[in-house]
C-alpha cells in the first residue's frame, strides 16, 4: 500500500532527526515508525497535530531568525535546525549580503552592457558599409565613449533595439520553461545547488560578453546572444529571485516572510538605483568600460563560492529525501512515456501552473481562487514594473524635456523611496501591527487580514501613482507620482509571502517556480505591449499608456478583494506525520 510505504519512509526520516535531537524526539520518531509498520497499538491522534503544533514539542529552537522566544517555536520549520551551531543554521541574513552584492553588480552593468553592444554593433555596421561603399569614411569606434557617430545613425539604433529584443526573448522564453523545473528540483535536492546552477548561467554570459569585447574580430557580437541562451537555460535572475524566496521560506516564520521577501526586493532595487552610479565612477576612474564587467565577474564568482562553501542549506536532508520519494511514487504512478516523441508532443509550457489550481484531498474552491487571484495580482505588478520603466523615462524626456541628469535624478528618487518602503516602512509596520511576539497568536495557515490589507494598500498606491503620471503636467508632480507608486513596492513581497502560506513546505519551490514562469512570460509580454501602446499614441495622446496601466492596477485592486483569509491547502502528506492519514484511513475502513 503506497500510503503505508510513505508513512514508513517519512517516519524513518524523523527517526534520523530524532537521534540528533535527544531521547524525547528519538522516542517519538521511533514510535511513528513502529506505528506506521503496524506494530504499535496506540491511538494515532496521540501524535496528530496541525500547523500550529510543534513537531517536536514546544521547546523550540533558536531557528533561522535567531529568535529564541516560544512564539516562533510554534512553527514546525525551526525543528529542522534545532541543536545546530550558528554557522550551520540557515537564516535569511546569510543570503542578504551576497544578494545585495550581486544586485549591485547586475545593476552596474546594465548601462555599460548596452553601450558595449551599441559599440560592437556599430563597429560591424561601419565595417560592412565600408566594404560595400569605398567612399564611405567612418570615425573610429572607441569602447566606453559616447561614439556620437553611432547614436545618430537610425540603422544602428534599429539593430541595437532588435538585438536587445532578441536577447530578452531568448532569455525570457527559456527561463519560462526552466524556472518551474528548477523550483521543483530545489524541493528535492536543496536550494543551494540550484542557486549555484542559476548563477553559473549568468557567469557564463558575462564571460562571453568579455570575450566578445576583447576579441571582436574572432567573436562577433551575436555570440552575446549565446550568453542569453545560457542565462535562460539556467533560469536567469527570475529563478534566482524565486529560489532566494524559497530559501527564506524554509527558515522564516510565516508571520515574518513578507518582511524577509521585502529585504530581497530592497536589495534588488538598491542595486538598480546605486549600481549605475558605482559603474559610472568605476569607468571614469579606470578609463575602460570593461573594468565594470571584470568586477561583475568577480562578484558572480564570489557569490557562487559563498553559496557552495559558506551559506548553510535551508532544506533539511530529511525533507529532501521525503520530497524525492514522493516524486518517485508520483512518477511511478504516471507510468513511463511511450517514447521521446510522445514526450515532446505532450509538452505543455503552462503545465507547472497546475499547482495554482490544486485538486484532490485538502484542496477547496477557496484555495484555488486565492492562489489564482494572488498569482494574477503578483504577475500584474511584476509585468508593469518590467514593462513601464523604459516608457516612463521616454515619456518624461518627451513631456518635460528631461535630459540624462534629470532622468537619472528621477529614477534615483523613485528607487530610493521604494527601498525605504521595503527596508524601513514594511518591517516597522509589521512590528507595529503584529508586535514582537505576534507569531504566538497569528494563524499560520493562509494569508491573514494584515497581509491582505498591505496588498490592497500597495496596489491602490500603484493605481494612484500611474494615474498621477497620466495627469501630471509639471515635472514636480510627475516625481511625486513616482514616489507614490514606489510605496506600492511593498505589495510584491507580501503577495509572494501570502502565496507560500497557502501550500505545504515541500511545495514551496514548485509554487515559486510557477510564479517564476509567470514572471518570465510577463518579462516578454509586458514590455512589448506597453512599448507598442506608447509608440502608437505618442504625440497624439501620449498619456494613453499610463491610463491603461492605471486601469490594469484598478483591476488588480478589485481582484484583491475576492481573496479570503485563512484558507490553506491541507498538505497532510508533507506538513504533518503521515500517521494522521493512517488513522483517518483506519477509521474510514472501520
Amino acid at each position: 500500500m503506497d500510503l503505508h510505504n510513505d508513512a514508513v519512509f517519512e517516519a524513518d526520516a524523523y527517526v534520523d532527526q530524532g537521534r540528533r535531537r535527544g531521547p524525547k524526539s528519538k522516542t517519538l520518531a521511533e514510535d511513528m515508525v513502529t506505528a506506521a509498520q503496524g506494530g504499535l497499538d496506540i491511538p494515532a491522534r496521540r501524535y496528530s497535530h496541525d500547523e500550529n503544533t510543534p513537531l517536536l514539542g514546544a521547546a523550540g529552537g533558536s531557528g533561522a531568525s535567531g529568535n529564541d522566544n516560544g512564539a516562533d517555536s510554534e512553527w514546525d520549520g525551526y525543528a529542522d535546525f534545532e541543536g545546530l551551531p550558528w554557522y550551520r543554521t540557515p537564516s535569511v541574513f546569510w543570503m542578504l549580503p551576497p544578494f545585495l552584492l550581486i544586485s549591485l553588480a547586475v545593476g552596474g552593468i546594465i548601462v555599460p552592457k548596452l553601450n558595449l553592444i551599441l559599440s560592437l554593433i556599430c563597429r560591424e555596421y561601419m565595417a560592412d558599409r565600408s566594404m560595400h561603399d569605398p567612399n564611405f569614411t567612418a570615425l573610429p569606434i572607441v569602447f566606453g565613449d559616447d561614439n556620437p557617430q553611432c547614436r545618430e545613425l537610425p540603422e544602428v539604433q534599429k539593430r541595437v533595439a532588435e538585438f536587445t529584443l532578441y536577447g530578452n526573448l531568448i532569455s525570457g522564453l527559456l527561463s519560462a520553461v526552466v524556472s518551474p523545473k528548477l523550483g521543483a528540483l530545489s524541493d528535492r535536492y536543496g536550494r543551494k545547488k540550484i542557486l549555484v546552477l542559476t548563477s553559473s548561467g549568468t557567469l557564463i554570459g558575462e564571460v562571453i560578453t568579455i570575450l566578445a569585447a576583447n576579441y571582436p574580430e574572432a567573436i562577433p557580437v551575436n555570440w552575446i546572444l549565446v550568453g542569453f541562451v545560457f542565462e535562460g537555460l539556467c533560469g536567469s535572475f527570475i529563478t534566482s529571485m524565486a529560489l532566494s524566496h524559497s530559501y527564506a521560506t524554509d527558515c522564516t516564520h510565516p508571520s515574518k516572510r513578507a518582511v524577509s521577501f521585502g529585504y530581497f526586493h530592497g536589495c534588488l532595487f538598491t542595486g538598480i538605483a546605486v549600481g549605475p552610479l558605482i559603474a559610472a565612477y568605476v569607468v571614469k576612474a579606470t578609463g575602460s568600460i570593461l573594468s565594470m564587467f571584470y568586477i561583475a565577474l568577480a562578484c558572480h564568482i564570489f557569490f557562487i563560492l559563498f553559496l557552495a562553501f559558506v551559506i548553510p542549506e535551508s532544506l533539511s536532508k530529511a525533507r529532501q529525501l521525503a520530497a524525492r520519494e514522493k516524486y518517485r511514487i508520483a512518477h511511478d504512478r504516471a507510468g513511463p512515456a511511450a517514447d521521446w516523441i510522445n514526450q515532446i508532443r505532450s509538452f505543455n509550457l503552462l503545465e507547472p501552473l497546475k499547482i495554482l489550481y490544486p485538486t484532490g484531498p485538502g484542496s477547496s474552491p477557496a484555495v484555488r481562487r486565492n492562489l489564482v487571484l494572488l498569482a494574477a495580482v503578483d504577475s500584474i505588478i511584476f509585468g508593469v514594473a518590467m514593462g513601464s520603466m523604459a516608457v516612463v523615462v521616454l515619456y518624461s524626456g518627451f513631456m518635460f524635456r528631461w535630459g540624462t541628469v534629470e532622468s537619472s535624478r528621477f529614477v534615483s528618487i523613485v528607487n530610493t523611496c521604494r527601498v525605504a518602503t521595503l527596508l524601513v516602512v514594511l518591517p516597522a509596520l509589521t512590528r507595529l501591527v503584529r508586535g514582537r511576539n505576534g507569531a504566538a497568536t497569528q494563524r499560520n495557515s493562509g494569508s491573514d487580514l494584515f497581509d491582505l490589507s498591505v496588498i490592497r494598500f500597495a496596489v491602490l498606491c500603484d493605481t494612484l501613482g500611474y494615474l498621477g503620471y497620466a495627469l501630471a503636467r509639471r515635472g514636480e508632480l510627475f516625481v511625486l507620482s513616482g514616489a507614490v507608486a514606489a510605496i506600492g513596492g511593498m505589495g510584491s513581497p507580501t503577495l509572494q509571502s501570502a502565496l507560500t502560506k497557502h501550500v505545504p513546505a515541500d511545495r514551496t519551490g514548485q509554487l515559486l517556480g510557477a510564479i517564476g514562469l509567470l514572471h518570465a512570460l510577463a518579462r516578454v509580454v509586458a514590455p512589448t505591449v506597453f512599448n507598442g501602446i506608447y509608440g502608437a499614441t505618442v504625440g497624439k495622446f501620449s498619456q494613453a499608456v499610463f491610463v491603461c496601466l492605471a486601469c490594469t492596477f484598478a483591476v488588480a485592486f478589485g481582484c484583491s478583494w475576492f481573496v479570503r483569509p485563512y484558507v490553506y491547502l491541507d498538505g497532510q502528506e508533507s506538513e504533518r506525520p503521515p500517521l494522521d492519514a493512517l488513522a483517518e484511513e483506519e477509521e474510514r475502513l472501520l
